[in-house]
C-alpha cells in the first residue's frame, strides 16, 4: 500500500467499524487517528482515509440552493420547550401537499439534509428538516462540535419537539393533514421514537436508525418502513427484536437489508459509504410508502 497522500488508500471494514465507533460512540478524534494510521501504514493515508469515509460538507446537492420549481427558505416555529428552527420547501405550484419532516444524522441540519429535504420536496410534499439542537443553540457551521452536542440532549425533549413538529405541520396552511417522517442515523433512531410518541404519524421510514424499547413498540400507529445497510452490524443487532415486537403488536411494517451495504449508505457526500444502487432502491420505496399514506 502506497503512503502518499495523494493516494486513495483502500477502505476495510475494519476501518469502516472504525469511523463508525469514533462517530457514534467515543467521539474521540486522536485515538481514531491513531489506529486508523496503523490501519492505513501512515498518518498521511490515515487522513485520506478518513476523508473518505466522512461526510464532504462542500459537496454539491442533487436539487440547487435555489431551484425555480420550489419554495424555500429557513423558518421558526413552536416547540415543546422554545422555538424550534428548521429548513421548509415545497413546490412553487399546487398543494395542498402531504408533509414530510426529514430528520438529520448526527452532524446537525447540515447542507446535506437540506439537499435531501429539497428531493423530498420536488417529489411533491410540503417538507420540513427540524433542527433539534435548536435547544441548544442550532447546528453550529463546524460539524465536529456538533457530535457531542447530540449526547446532551434528552430523548423525552427530542421526542416532545418531535411531536411538536408533527403538530405544525398538520395544520400548515400548505398540508394536507397528514405526515410522514424519515430520517437517516440519529436521525433514524428519532423517527422510530417518533413513531412510537405521536399517534397521528401517519408513515415513519427510519434509514438505519436506532430500534426502540420493544415494549413501546404496541403505541406505534404508522406504517413503518425501515432500511438497513447490510454490513451495519452494530445497528443490525437490534433488528430481531425489533421485528418481533412490530409482529407481536400488529404494526404494518417492512424492513429491508440491503446487502453490502455500510450504515449511511444513503449519504452521497461520503465517498467510501455511499451505495448509490441501495439508496436509490430504498429512496423510491419511501417515496412509494409516501404516495400511498400522505396523498
Amino acid at each position: 500500500m502506497s503512503n502518499r497522500a495523494d493516494e486513495s488508500p483502500k477502505i476495510t471494514r475494519e476501518m469502516i467499524n472504525l469511523f463508525d465507533d469514533y462517530t457514534h460512540l467515543s467521539l474521540d478524534r486522536r485515538r481514531f487517528m491513531d489506529h486508523l494510521a496503523k490501519l492505513a501504514g501512515s498518518m498521511s493515508a490515515a487522513t485520506v482515509a478518513a476523508a473518505m469515509m466522512a461526510s464532504n460538507s462542500k459537496a454539491a446537492g442533487l436539487v440547487a440552493e435555489n431551484d425555480a420549481r420550489l419554495v424555500l427558505g429557513d423558518i421558526s416555529y413552536p416547540g415543546a420547550r422554545g422555538d424550534m428552527q428548521g429548513y421548509l420547501a415545497h413546490p412553487v405550484a399546487g398543494g395542498p401537499f402531504g408533509a414530510v419532516i426529514v430528520v438529520h444524522e448526527n452532524r446537525g441540519l447540515n447542507a446535506h439534509i437540506r439537499d435531501v429535504t429539497r428531493r423530498v420536496a420536488l417529489e411533491g410534499y410540503l417538507a420540513l428538516a427540524p433542527d433539534f439542537l435548536s435547544d441548544l443553540g442550532g447546528t453550529p457551521t463546524d460539524e465536529e462540535a456538533a457530535r457531542p452536542m447530540f449526547q446532551t440532549l434528552s430523548a423525552t425533549d427530542v421526542a416532545a419537539n418531535g411531536v411538536a413538529t408533527v403538530t405544525f405541520l398538520a395544520g400548515h396552511e400548505k398540508s394536507n393533514g397528514k405526515v410522514g417522517a424519515m430520517g437517516f442515523c440519529w436521525g433514524g433512531g428519532t423517527v422510530n421514537n417518533l413513531a412510537v410518541a405521536a399517534p397521528d404519524l401517519r408513515a415513519a421510514v427510519p434509514y438505519y436508525g436506532g430500534q426502540p424499547n420493544p415494549e413501546a413498540v404496541p403505541a406505534i400507529k404508522a406504517r413503518l418502513m425501515a432500511h438497513y445497510g447490510g454490513l451495519d452490524e452494530r445497528i443490525n443487532a437490534g433488528i430481531p427484536a425489533f421485528e418481533a415486537a412490530l409482529k407481536a403488536a400488529g404494526v404494518d411494517y417492512q424492513i429491508f437489508i440491503y446487502e453490502g451495504a455500510n450504515h449511511a449508505f444513503n449519504n452521497d457526500t461520503s465517498e467510501a459509504r455511499y451505495d448509490k444502487q441501495a439508496a436509490d432502491l430504498a429512496w423510491s420505496r419511501t417515496m412509494e410508502l409516501f404516495r400511498e399514506t400522505l396523498g
